[in-house]
Order: C-alpha cells, then sequence, then structure tokens
C-alpha cells in the first residue's frame, strides 16, 4: 500500500538520512580517504594542448627588444643539470660557478636542464619535487646576482627520436609529445612570477622526429605557456639542431614576445674535433681560421640577421665553441674571431659552456682559462 508520508515521519526521514551522510563523510575521513584525489586524472590527448590560434603576423614588442639587449656575452652551464643526473657528466652547478656571474665576466646564463628524466613515466610527466627545488635554487640564485636567465628544456632524447643516453630511461613512444607539453605546463606555472629576466626556451636544438613537427609542437607548447605567463619573453631556434638555414621554415603563431636563437659550430671539423659523441669522431689537429673557414663563419651569421630581420624579431647566437682537443692557438684565434664577427651584426651570443669540455674556466684550478677567456670577454 502506497501512503503519503505525514509531516512528522517527512521530518524524521530527513533526519536519518543527514545523519546516514554525515557518518559516512566521517568514515571516509578518519580512513584518511579524499575521494576528489582517489578520482583518477583526466586523460590526456593532444586535444589537451591545443596550438596557438591563428591571426595576422606579429612583431615584436619594445619590451621583449629591450630584454634581448640585455643579453651580452653570454655563458651556458653546459653539461651540468642536462645530463640524463647531475653530476654524471663530471661538473655539477656549485655555488661557486653561480657566484662568478657578476658585471665583470656576464650576467647573461643559459641553463639548459633535462627535464625529462626527473618526471613521471606517464603522459602527466609529473616532475620531481627535488630536482624542481633543484632548479628552483640556482635560477633564484642567478636571478639574485642580477642575470638574464634562459631557463630550456634539453636532451629529451626520444622526442628527437635518438637513442637513449646512459642512465636516461624510455617511455611509452605514444606519449612523448604529451610528457613535453605537460612538463611545460608545470614548468611555466611554477615560475610565472618570477622576474621577466627570466626566459623560457621551449627546447634545445629540435631534430630528427621533430624536423616535420617542430612548427605544430611549438605553438602548442606557446599555448601552454601564455596560459600562466601571457607576456614572458619565449626562445624559439629553428630545426637541424637550431641552424640558421633552416629558419626560412619556422612559421611562428603571432605573439609579440618571442625572441629567435640559433646555433653555429662552423668550422664543425674545426670545433668538433677528437669530440668522443661525434660519430664518425672528427680528426684532431685541424686549425682555425682561413678564409674560407672566416667564410664559412660570416656566411652563417649574414643568413641569421636577414632571417631575423624578415620575422622582425631579435636574435641571438645560443651555442658556439670550440672543443679543448683543438689547437690552442686556433681555438683562441676562432673565439677571438666569433666574437668579432658577432659584434660587428649586433648579435648577442653565449659560448659553450663554462665549465666542461670547451670551457672557458677550469674547475681543476678554479680559475678561468687565461687566454680563451680574454679572446671571449675581454676588451
Amino acid at each position: 500500500m502506497n501512503r503519503a508520508l505525514t509531516p512528522i515521519n517527512q521530518c524524521a526521514r530527513r533526519v536519518a538520512m543527514s545523519l546516514i551522510v554525515l557518518c559516512a563523510s566521517l568514515l571516509t575521513a578518519c580512513a584518511g580517504v579524499n575521494p576528489a584525489a582517489s578520482q583518477a586524472p583526466e586523460a590526456l590527448s593532444m586535444n589537451s594542448f591545443p596550438p596557438m590560434d591563428a591571426g595576422p603576423t606579429t612583431v615584436a614588442s619594445p619590451a621583449v627588444r629591450a630584454l634581448a639587449q640585455k643579453f651580452d656575452r653570454g655563458i651556458n652551464f653546459g653539461n651540468m643539470l642536462e645530463a640524463p643526473k647531475e653530476g654524471d657528466w663530471g661538473v655539477r652547478a656549485e655555488d661557486r660557478f653561480i657566484d662568478l656571474i657578476d658585471e665583470r665576466f656576464t650576467q647573461s646564463v643559459r641553463l639548459p636542464v633535462r627535464w625529462s628524466n626527473h618526471a613521471s613515466r606517464d603522459a602527466q610527466a609529473v616532475i620531481d619535487k627535488a630536482f624542481f627545488a633543484r632548479v628552483d635554487y640556482i635560477v633564484d640564485r642567478l636571478l639574485s646576482r642580477g642575470a638574464v636567465v634562459i631557463l630550456n628544456m634539453h636532451h629529451y632524447r626520444q622526442l628527437d627520436g635518438d637513442a637513449l643516453d646512459p642512465g636516461e630511461f624510455e617511455v611509452d613512444p605514444a606519449i612523448v609529445e604529451l610528457r613535453f607539453l605537460s612538463m611545460w605546463k608545470q614548468i611555466a606555472e611554477r615560475y610565472a612570477n618570477r622576474s621577466d629576466r627570466l626566459i623560457f626556451e621551449l627546447y634545445n636544438e629540435p631534430h630528427g622526429r621533430l624536423e616535420t613537427r617542430w612548427n605544430e609542437l611549438f605553438s602548442r607548447a606557446l599555448r601552454v605557456v601564455r596560459q600562466s605567463n601571457p607576456t614572458r619573453a619565449v626562445v624559439v631556434g629553428p630545426t637541424h639542431y637550431n641552424a640558421a638555414d633552416k629558419l626560412v621554415d619556422l612559421r611562428l603563431p603571432p605573439d609579440a614576445n618571442l625572441i629567435l636563437t640559433v646555433h653555429t659550430y662552423e668550422p664543425f671539423a674545426f670545433t668538433h674535433q677528437g669530440a668522443e659523441w661525434v660519430k664518425p669522431t672528427p680528426a684532431t689537429n685541424a686549425t682555425c681560421c682561413d678564409t674560407q673557414q672566416r667564410q664559412l663563419i660570416d656566411r652563417t651569421l649574414d643568413l641569421a640577421v636577414r632571417e631575423a630581420r624578415r620575422f622582425d624579431y631579435p636574435i641571438f647566437i645560443g651555442e658556439f665553441g670550440a672543443y679543448s682537443k683543438a689547437p690552442e692557438a686556433s681555438r683562441i684565434e676562432y673565439s677571438r674571431y666569433m666574437r668579432d664577427a658577432m659584434r660587428s651584426r649586433g648579435m648577442p651570443w653565449f659560448y659553450w659552456e663554462l665549465a666542461s669540455g670547451f670551457g672557458v674556466f677550469d674547475p681543476a684550478s678554479n680559475r678561468f682559462r687565461e687566454s680563451l677567456y680574454a679572446a671571449l670577454y675581454k676588451n
């Protein structure tokens, strides 16, 4: 028999239901379970990271032009945080290196970081808290010394389709790009309130499988950054290891806060002679810089300048240098020629690198290599 409840019965029923809900909540809390946290994270796809909206061609803002002019005779903190684990490649980002950064040496630092080996192996790519804190410390120490800091993502080998380095873990190929975008979401949000002297470079030397993917992937990553950093300067370079002759293929979204970069190690047979990671390894005893070699250097720099004018964005040389197995006299001549060639074209630069195989600083003696230092940073 179906009877309508009296008002008293209705009231009693409501009280009873409220008590049931309250007891359930108390039991859940006592068990330490957060119902919201127990839900699986939202499944990620490339649709989670749409590219930048199309729009008319944009030129660099006055603010980003002014910032780019602060780049001056910079240095790469190389072989430190972009190793699979800091220290694996023989050098760490020690306080003594950070303390070198001042107006007498340089106040422009490029900080390469291998984030991919310090993040969870799923599409969420949750970055390890301790590693994040380590990067925080270095970035904040550099900023406190008045430096302009370019923070990048470096050596995500699977993203380029390269063989893995010793000590680097592999993930499902289907989520490689999703991890790249997820990591940048975390990085951008973490540093959103830092000084505008902190600049993001979304990827170092795209190549390999990125030759045909880079324009789209960069656009998606830029949109991720712009969600939390709407005006922060972002560096972008072309494919084929940031080669100047690939600037022509770069398709930039409409964004006024971009800075272009290229790398140059020409003449390669000289700058990389004896470099064990190059296969086949270039022979040693190559010298520099004869007329043909100088012309090669000049053509590369001139091409970069022309393309930057076409884009109407500032440009800088993010990496150049000669490996320590090159003859010392030629290494000094090359460095001085590069410095003067870039200066004459108004191109800021970052030497590769501080304290390892190309290093301008000798960590063993704790002193600058004076001849190389003078060729690059004096006069």
